[in-house]
């Protein structure tokens, strides 16, 4: 609660501009060591972590009918590398915004400073939730789809190149996770006063033309999966559209309470003054 009502107790106090650039300067840095420190921890579980991104396809393995390998001599450096960037910034990604935060906390008002940590605790959640359905849910179903449509074509590919293959599932995996965060981020920006429900339901069309763009943009070439993007964006945008207007009703019911009451005269009252 002190950085939220006093950020000076842990940032410095207000300097000139030259020195809030050297801050700035010591905040890249500090945000820098922590996604390389968490590169190499990545990497170094790059073994386990290739494990759990094969599990999708694990029904088909033990089928027979597909195998991933690697088919490069640097198929395996390759592949720790893949594992240690996109990992390495998804566990630096606390450490950034803790970084971050200790820079630009002090001009920032207090209600923008709650609605910055509200979207920092539930937009991990909300990350963690979409990568979780499109691991269990979507990556499967995707990874059989290709194979039952080569299969069909009578083009069966049984060997998977691992880099084509980790290519999909993370981009499957990250996109979903993204995607779960845009009814937040609405909600956020609502509760700043930087939207409005009025303007959300303005625009619903235009949002369901972008939520089916960015299911074709996000996800792999199959139906299927931009229709499970497309599908929970139409959804989220909606959710986000009746919990900004119950913001807006909630305030507006708290800023009629706070109004002090008017002072009532009664005909009686002005007679007997006479």
């Amino acid at each position: 609660m002190a950085l939220i009502n006093n950020p000076d107790e842990y940032n410095d106090p207000p300097r000139p501009f030259f020195e809030h650039i050297v801050a700035l300067r010591s905040c890249l840095a500090n945000a820098g060591i922590a996604w390389v420190l968490s590169c190499i921890v990545a990497g170094i579980f790059a073994p386990q972590v290739l494990d759990w991104l094969k599990s999708p396809a694990q029904v088909l393995e033990q089928a027979g009918k597909l195998t991933i390998e690697g088919l490069d001599l640097t198929s395996g450096f390759s592949t720790i590398m893949a594992i240690a960037m996109w990992g390495g910034t998804a566990l630096s990604f606390p450490f950034l915004m803790y970084f971050l935060l200790r820079f630009v906390f002090p001009a920032l008002t207090k209600r923008e400073k709650c609605a910055i940590l509200f979207y920092l605790t539930a937009g991990s959640a909300c990350f963690g939730v979409g990568v979780w359905f499109s691991y269990s849910k979507i990556t499967p179903q995707a990874v059989a789809f290709f194979d039952v449509v080569n299969r069909w074509v009578h083009l069966p590919v049984t060997v998977v190149r691992i880099e084509g293959y980790i290519s999909i599932v993370l981009k499957l995996i990250i996109a979903f996770g993204l995607v779960f965060q845009i009814p937040l981020i609405l909600f956020v920006l609502g509760w700043l006063g930087v939207i409005t429900s009025e303007t959300l339901m303005r625009f619903r069309k235009f949002a369901i033309v972008i939520a089916f763009f960015l299911g074709m943009a996000l996800t792999p070439p199959d139906p299927m999966s931009q229709l499970m993007m497309a599908l929970p964006l139409c959804l989220f945008y909606e959710v986000s559209v009746w919990g900004v207007w119950l913001k807006e009703k909630l305030d507006f019911t708290a800023k009629k309470k706070d109004e002090p009451a008017k002072p009532t005269t009664s005909g009686n009252a002005g007679g007997e003054s006479k």
